[in-house]
């Protein structure tokens, strides 16, 4: 068990033996990998890991009826898994101290496990990867949760991952560079900007949801106004609180709209794409908007491998991810929209109120600006329950942060939703996340940020 004292105190520690330095090279200099002659994919000479491909996208009747794009094909479904045990009663969750090569702070918190089945298999030729066997022989203990689900649909070709939790009850090894942490603790953790990594906050948001309680001796100054809103946030939670939508009604709108979403992806070459140019030894918009597919050389500390290279995407501007929220009869409910994504396996899933990078509206049609942007980015202070920068996955995205927010907003009953839009519950939710390819990754990472604000007192500082 470890205080969030002592775990800033190893945190700091950590970054003194484990680390990462990444070296920009051209794409055609990446050892181990390289383009194929007639089509341009890049991939890896052992026929691993992924490939970074090109595809077209058509969507008749939308702002942008189509496009190209590169994009990367992982169609291995790799291992997201928390351990938890319970010290003198208390659920404690084991965390990996980790440094990825695209993270802009170093180290992150991530699940016990994380990892490929690439990785997992040792196809790099590195050291094992710890504590797998309780996830690849998961019967033997008391499973928590087990369920696929999405990466960014932006960026990954249908890619998915185990998100497990599975609590044991004897003794576990404590390895240099892991730690246990309770539920608040992690928590608190969210509120500090790249801190808590992207893998880590899916697998949180797929825990059944509690009523939560703050850390013992932990005082809450919320103010009146702020301590309802934790009230209404825990009745969100709880199953047979009022709901605006019933699950039927929302099951039969995601199934609607899947049927009427037309979308269609094909595999275009990635030499010639439209729209795109290599250029100085990576690969890019016309525009100079969206993103780079870079490639990096790294060198690491503290890893099953200590140098490899890849390709990357670097993304351009900061992203960000919004929920509006808002108390309908006392309980907290989240305005969601369903949103098609090239790499989705199911075309649509739950998306937050907003999901952009605001810097690309301005090449792109004003039609296609989200309807509420500017609603949430306007916000006054009073309204912003959460407002905090959050790291991307580092192994596959290149310094790509997105910030994270949240805005109360009063409920119009007179109001009609937005076309595409409703209010649901965190419960309701929690429901759809026992399921594969409903809710999706951005999604999560709000959710699990809104279930902290249940036991952390504000959005600044953690210590």
């Amino acid at each position: 068990m470890t205080s969030l004292e002592g775990f800033h105190r190893a945190l700091d520690d950590a970054r003194e033996r484990m680390f990462t330095t990444v070296e920009r090279v051209p794409l055609d200099a990446l050892t181990g990998w390289s383009a194929d002659p007639d089509t341009g994919t890049v991939r890896h000479h052992r026929g691993g890991f992924f490939t970074v491909e090109g595809v077209r996208v058509d969507r008749p009747g939308h702002p942008v009826d189509h496009w190209s794009q590169p994009i990367i094909n992982q169609p291995e479904i790799g291992v997201l898994g928390i351990l938890v045990k319970k010290f003198d009663g208390v659920p404690h969750y084991l965390m990996q101290l980790k440094a990825e090569p695209g993270n802009c702070d170093g180290i992150q918190v991530s699940p016990t496990v994380q990892a490929t089945r690439s990785n997992y298999l040792r196809v790099h030729g590195g050291s094992p990867v710890p504590y797998l066997e309780y996830f690849r022989e998961p019967s033997r203990h008391r499973v928590v949760i087990d369920v696929r689900q999405s990466e960014q649909g932006a960026w990954f070709l249908r890619k998915r991952n185990r998100n497990m939790v599975v609590e044991v009850q004897g003794e576990v090894e404590l390895r240099q560079g892991f730690h246990w942490l309770t539920l608040p603790q992690l928590h608190r953790l969210l509120a500090q900007d790249d801190l808590v990594n992207m893998d880590t906050r899916s697998v949180l948001a797929c825990l059944p949801l509690l009523a939560t309680e703050p850390e013992p001796g932990h005082e809450r100054d919320r103010g009146p106004d702020r301590d309802e809103f934790t009230m209404a946030l825990l009745r969100s939670c709880r199953a047979g609180s009022p709901t605006r939508h019933s699950e039927q009604s929302l099951l039969s709108w995601i199934t609607d709209t899947r049927v009427r979403t037309d979308l269609t992806v094909s595999g275009v070459p990635l030499t010639g794409l439209p729209g795109w140019r290599r250029v100085e030894g990576r690969i890019s918009h016309d525009s100079g908007r969206f993103f780079d597919v870079i490639g990096v050389r790294v060198t690491a500390a503290g890893r099953e491998v200590a140098r490899w290279d890849q390709p990357m995407i670097a993304p351009y501007g900061m992203g960000v991810v919004g929920l509006l929220v808002t108390r309908i009869d006392g309980v907290l409910h989240a305005l969601v929209r369903l949103r098609a994504e090239v790499g989705y396996v199911d075309g649509v899933e739950l998306a937050p109120t907003v999901q952009c990078v605001p810097e690309n509206y301005d090449v792109l049609p004003p039609a296609a600006r989200p309807a509420l942007l500017d609603e949430l980015l306007g916000a006054p202070a009073s309204a912003v329950r959460f407002d905090t920068v959050q790291s991307e996955e580092g192994g596959r995205f290149y310094h790509a942060r997105t910030r994270h927010l949240i805005v109360e907003t009063p409920y119009r009953p007179e109001s009609a939703e937005h076309p595409g839009f409703r209010w649901m519950t965190p419960h309701q939710l929690s429901g759809l996340l026992r399921h594969s390819h409903y809710v999706s990754m951005e999604t999560r990472s709000l959710l699990a940020c809104l279930h902290s604000l249940a036991t952390v007192p504000s959005p600044a500082g953690v210590r």
